[in-house]
């Protein structure tokens, strides 16, 4: 079912880097701190072009709930005074003043891989109680990490960075703004962090046993308003449908390279677009998100959250643009995007740029906040330096910058932006952009989710053994496979007709209809109209529990075993649901 749109090397040739050029240096003079003046001036920066071009646009201006860290430090009292540089990341507990103080308590990470412990390494099994106790540990304070050693009783808890640089960071688990549901997770404790130096003299002490430290920590938390700019360009077929492109505004100081070459990438998009929008079939839909570094995705939430259904009903995919066009960063690996879409996305890239690109499974960040509403999705980070040259730098993994470990931190400046690297990527994401808008049938191909389907099954049976059946799953996903092959042969013969045949836009509405069912149930726990922490959601989630059966304990195997069985039955629920849709689509 590959498209390829006539109009797309015409649109790649309009590519430019004369706007972006000119945002990307304007923004470095800026700090786009959330709720700040500086956010507010490169949201006007973003909609006075907008406006210039006559592009329809809305700069809303929600409250979004935001944790700001202001200062930190870390002071050892014993065995030898000496105070220590530190930052304290967002929604940590602000000591205000008053520091905690007490005896430090080393738990080092998970074994073999301390210095790359980033966003998903959850902490060590066999950690005890550590009430009253500072807790050491080394890697990014992950919001589980946070979570867990919180549940543990740490009074505070100190993090070593894995290079000379602190990391700006955000610790809670709460995706968004807290409701009522997820308001008992917000962290309770104060966290700093510390560069690797630093933190290696430390663990020294602690290991020697009598390392008592006092920290100090300040943030500027509660409801602040903020500027979220939405444009949308309207399709000339089917403008009722739409393609979410979208990337956050707001920055960890300049933020060039996250995100300031992404918030460049959507206005080259939108003046491209525009400028062409005769050869749009569908509408596109362009944002840019206030509160992602503050209030873990706070903006593209409250998106979510406002025009949820107007997103269920209409949106055929998201796709987030984080930290594209950095420096040596000249391959494309490790790029999220699910699996329905990822023979397209390696079509595009590779059509645009001559590239094989290579994907995995989108972890639970970055602005995808359309999980349990049901969207497919593509992309998060992009273009990336190679792992060779990753090597022989001595770089550890990073969240954005094109791998340039310069992300969050005060290094992240105009050095980091590569023009020829944004002009290749620009022209991938135009690509992208205009083959999903304009193929007659969306390109989401459910087939290869269920294939992934199958594989999780098996592997998940293997764990389960005689213990937990899952054979009612498997079934069930068999006979959705058949039927969408059933389905996507019939789509086949819709690929040369017009967006506006009925029998088209009754197929597409069928994808969607598919996607709500398969994309909730492969990568959210929470109902629809909520939203899953910031911690990592494995295929299947609700299935994932077999590997807890293996417990000795026969009370929490019953516990297991109930789980299970409610979640065998949504799953089992949702593969029905989507076969009955394919079946029904004529």
């Amino acid at each position: 079912m590959t498209y390829v749109d006539p109009n797309e090397g015409t649109l790649r040739d309009e590519v430019s880097l004369e706007e972006p050029r000119a945002l990307i240096h304007r923004f470095s003079t800026l700090v786009r701190e959330s709720g700040s003046d500086d956010e507010w001036t490169a949201a006007r920066e973003i909609a006075g072009r907008l406006a210039a071009w006559g592009v329809p646009h809305t700069v809303h201006e929600p409250l979004l709930y935001l944790s700001v860290p202001e200062r930190a430090s870390l002071e050892v009292l014993a065995p030898q005074r000496r105070s220590l540089r530190a930052k304290t990341p967002s929604f940590s507990v602000s000591t205000d003043g008053t520091p905690v103080r007490g005896q430090v308590v080393y738990v080092p990470t998970v074994p073999g891989a301390p210095f790359t412990d980033t966003f998903d390494t959850p902490l060590p099994a066999g950690v005890g109680d550590v009430s009253g106790r500072i807790v050491l540990t080394e890697g990014f304070p992950s919001p589980q990490k946070v979570l867990a050693l919180q549940q543990r009783g740490a009074a505070a808890i100190i993090f070593t960075h894995p290079g000379q640089a602190i990391h700006e960071m955000i610790c809670t688990t709460i995706w968004g703004a807290p409701d009522l549901d997820s308001l008992p997770r917000k962290p309770t404790v104060a966290v700093v962090s510390v560069n690797r130096p630093d933190g290696e003299a430390l663990v020294a002490m602690a290991k020697n046993g009598g390392l008592d430290v006092a920290l100090h920590t300040r943030l500027r938390e509660g409801w602040m308003r903020c500027p979220v700019v939405v444009a949308e360009i309207p399709g000339t077929d089917e403008p009722d449908v739409f393609l979410l492109a979208h990337g956050h505004l707001d920055s960890w100081h300049a933020g060039i390279g996250d995100n300031a070459t992404g918030d460049a990438t959507l206005l080259e998009l939108a003046r491209i677009f525009w400028t062409h929008r005769s050869r749009l079939r569908r509408s596109v839909r362009i944002a840019w998100w206030a509160g992602h570094s503050t209030g873990r995705y706070a903006g593209s939430t409250w998106f979510a959250d406002t025009f949820a259904i107007d997103l269920v009903e209409r949106c055929l995919a998201h796709m987030n643009i984080d930290s594209p066009g950095c420096r040596w960063a000249t391959e494309y690996e490790d790029v999220s995007w699910m699996p329905e879409t990822a023979a397209f996305c390696q079509e595009a890239i590779r059509d645009a740029t001559g590239q094989a690109s290579f994907g995995e499974r989108p972890h639970r960040a970055g602005d995808w906040s359309f999980n349990n509403l049901g969207l497919s999705g593509f992309f998060m980070l992009f273009s990336t330096m190679p792992k060779p040259l990753l090597a022989e730098k001595g770089y550890y993994p990073v969240g954005g910058c094109g791998a340039n470990i310069a992300w969050h931190t005060e290094d992240d400046t105009l050095p980091i932006f590569d023009e020829h690297n944004l002009d290749r990527d620009l022209r991938a994401y135009v690509t992208t952009v205009v083959r999903a808008l304009n193929a007659p049938v969306h390109p989401l191909d459910f087939r290869a989710a269920v294939r992934e389907f199958g594989q999780t099954l098996v592997q998940y049976q293997g764990i389960a053994g005689e213990r937990f059946d899952l054979s009612t799953v498997v079934a069930e996903a068999g006979m959705l496979e058949r039927a969408l092959d059933r389905f996507y042969d019939r789509c086949e013969e819709l690929a040369t007709l017009p967006v506006t045949d009925a029998r088209v836009r009754a197929a597409n509405a069928a994808i969607r209809r598919i996607a709500r069912q398969l994309v909730q149930v492969n990568f959210a726990r929470s109902d629809r109209f909520h939203h899953d922490p910031a911690a990592p959601i494995p295929p299947l989630p609700d299935l994932a529990a077999v590997r807890q059966l293996g417990t000795a304990d026969p009370v929490i195997r019953g516990f297991v075993q109930a789980h299970l069985v409610r979640g065998r039955n949504r799953v089992v629920w949702a593969l029905r649901e989507a076969r009955r849709t394919a079946d029904e689509a004529r």
